[in-house]
């Protein structure tokens, strides 16, 4: 089955972790998805990883849907208003689904100091990076919507409330996020045009499986230093999460809510790419966390 066909999503941040997996599960649920981002073939991006869109993009076609790789860079107003323009000139202004998941903020996180101890530069940068680019996107992007009166925007981000995080640059960027999709909600909502967040659990990422030195053959391994990554789910989990909630005809009753991977497994009939159903709420509240 293919619930998405026919439908246009636009994934930013699909590089690489959870945006190349939201990307390639609306591919295999059949979705025409722009899959955009900084770091094309022979032009990575500062980050210091060697995914790029283009393999993304192939990726959504080899599973079903139609890939189609697009450089922007979303603190680039201009990149975001080509895109604008480039979906009316193509899909004569369709968009199905807005996934903002632009993030860069892991080399600027520094564990285990107060925020007083940590630079301020690199904290105002992530807020920039994971906050301040999915404000650019919404802002051109979510009209191409609220003309159709149809669509569906979900912020990426790091939990499902509003506690604190363990460093407070951090906190506040995935915060705002969800403050985003629920401020979002309700400025949409007379135009029939959901917006949530979304989260996952931890996420086995491609950084992830590098920083405990498996891969995903091997990826239980990792319990070795850390027992907590037997619970960890693909980057495919939260985009069948995402996909699900897109395919969803009573989408709007979910808006202005922050929502888990875990939590939408117990609604809708997706599992994880090994047919496993993570359950980190569970988890965490079992160990304390």
């Amino acid at each position: 089955m293919k619930p998405l066909e026919g439908k246009i999503a636009v994934v930013a941040g699909a590089t690489r972790g959870a945006g190349r997996g939201i990307a390639v599960m609306l591919g295999e649920a059949g979705a025409t998805v722009y899959v955009t981002g900084r770091s094309v073939r022979g032009r990575p991006s500062d980050m210091g990883r060697t995914e790029t869109i283009e393999e993304t993009a192939e990726l959504v076609t080899a599973n079903g849907g139609r890939g189609i790789p697009v450089r922007v860079d979303y603190s680039v107003e201009a990149d975001v208003q080509a895109l604008a323009k480039l979906l009316i000139e193509e899909h004569s202004g369709q968009l199905d689904l807005l996934v903002n998941d632009v993030w860069g903020g892991d080399s600027l996180t520094e564990w285990g100091k107060p925020f007083w101890e940590n630079s301020l530069q690199d904290g105002i940068l992530m807020q920039q990076r994971a906050v301040h680019t999915h404000l650019v996107a919404s802002h051109y992007l979510l009209p191409l919507m609220v003309a159709r009166k149809h669509g569906l925007v979900i912020e990426i981000t790091d939990g499902s409330n509003y506690n604190y995080r363990g460093n407070l640059y951090y906190s506040l960027a995935k915060i705002s996020t969800i403050h985003l999709a629920q401020g979002m909600a309700e400025e949409l909502r007379p135009h029939h045009v959901a917006a949530v967040a979304l989260s996952p659990g931890f996420l086995r990422s491609e950084a992830m499986l590098d920083h405990f030195g498996v891969t995903e053959a091997n990826w239980r391994d990792a319990a070795q230093k850390d027992i907590h990554f037997l619970q960890s789910e693909t980057p495919a989990y939260i985009g069948r999460a995402a996909a699900a909630l897109a395919a969803d005809p009573d989408i709007l009753a979910k808006s202005g809510r922050a929502l888990t991977t875990w939590g939408l497994s117990e609604e809708y009939p997706f599992t994880d790419a090994d047919g496993r159903r993570p359950h980190w709420g569970k988890y965490a509240a079992e160990q304390g966390f």
